[in-house]
């Protein structure tokens, strides 16, 4: 009788070993890249024009592949731009803002990037409202993060060329994952970043925006 109980408990143990295992699989396991990479045409129109609906279906299948929750009329809340560059795919960004509260001065929004896209390198200013401060958190997939501090060697991110002839000024890297989080070093620091793999979907936390204190440093991006 003994020897059976132990041979029970041992089945037990076994059986829930297997389920650990493919819950850790099931927690390890990511969407399919090939859903979510789409060649830059696709975001134009035949006069070569940028398809806003088009980058919104984008992110929409970014949300669906990482199982971000998608709610009715939220797709056409949706900001997106190439900021006039005509290479979304390389350079851009989607957003969905859940509150940017004037008077009380904060900010929540959601922002989205494509695998292997970049949010151009910026800064805010001081305008009638104080300089925003931000932080980030990574709710799905992987960003790399870019501000001030000691250059990183090998750094993830490829620039385009179209930001700025592929240069920027600030390289210190910060690689988010799912969970994790970083902020801004100070009022005024440069800072952009570029999408991982599978892209990302980050959670934005900040001071009031205003666009009139948005500064790129490329001047030739139209924004916004």
């Amino acid at each position: 009788m003994k020897r059976y109980c132990i041979v029970a408990v041992m089945v037990v143990l076994a059986l829930a070993f297997t389920a650990f295992l493919q819950a850790s699989d099931a927690e390890e396991s990511t969407c399919d890249k090939a859903s979510i990479t789409f060649d830059n045409d696709f975001f134009y129109k035949e006069d070569g024009t940028f398809d806003p609906e088009k980058a919104r279906d984008a992110y929409i299948a970014l949300m669906e592949c990482h199982g971000y929750p998608v709610f009715d009329g939220m797709k056409e809340k949706i900001w997106v731009s190439d900021y006039g560059t005509g290479q979304f795919a390389k350079l851009g960004l989607g957003a969905y803002c859940f509150i940017n509260d004037e008077k009380g001065g904060y900010l929540g929004q959601d922002m989205f990037l494509l695998p292997n896209q970049m949010l151009p390198e910026h800064y805010h200013i001081k305008t009638e409202k104080p300089a925003k401060m931000e932080g980030w958190h990574v709710r799905h997939g992987m960003a790399y993060v870019y501000g001030e501090g000691e250059p990183t060697k090998n750094m993830k991110a490829v620039i385009p060329q179209c930001h700025m002839n592929g240069t920027v000024t600030v390289q210190h890297e910060t690689i988010l994952k799912e969970g994790q989080t970083a902020v801004l070093e100070r009022e005024t620091a440069r800072h952009w970043m570029f999408g991982g793999p599978e892209g990302a979907v980050v959670s934005e936390y900040g001071r009031y925006h205003d666009n009139a204190g948005v500064v790129h440093s490329d001047p030739k991006l139209v924004f916004p």
